[in-house]
């Protein structure tokens, strides 16, 4: 068997085990491997295949891995609207029922709504934003 048709082989079982991983490490070897098939296929030796391999293979994994890596790395997610507001600390402005209220979050006026709608929390008190419905904050006292 001819030493191309053994370094393809490499590359499509490096290949096929990077879809199971996703590490990009094995991709990475299989494209070493993928051009070491191209060299062995022009006819040069195999010291010299071995080290095109080694030398293709360090090239992608300290130089193209990390910077694959940084790109794929999310940050985390952030929350945007009125479902940022959630979990915020408010300012009851005019007492808070199960029905009505008047609670201030982050310098702005909300209507609210008490989340236990058997609970009356007077004004001045501290609430935490339990969930937005609407235009109305649905708030829980501090304890």
């Amino acid at each position: 068997m001819d030493d191309w048709v053994i370094w393809l082989i490499l590359a499509v079982v490096l290949g096929i085990a990077e879809i199971f991983t996703l590490t990009a490490a094995l991709g990475l070897l299989g494209a070493a491997a993928l051009l070491t098939t191209a060299v062995a296929a022009v006819g040069l030796p195999l010291p010299l295949q071995l080290l095109v391999f080694t030398l293709a293979s360090a090239a992608g994994l300290l130089l193209i891995r990390p910077i694959a890596a940084r790109h794929i790395r999310q940050p985390p997610a952030q929350r945007f609207g009125v479902q940022a507001l959630v979990g915020r600390s408010a300012y009851v402005v005019r007492e808070v029922d199960g029905r009505q209220g008047r609670v201030r979050i982050g310098g702005e006026e909300w209507s609210a709504r008490a989340y236990d709608e058997t609970l009356v929390i007077p004004e001045g008190a501290t609430v935490d934003v339990i969930e937005i419905e609407g235009a109305t904050a649905l708030v829980y006292p501090r304890e």
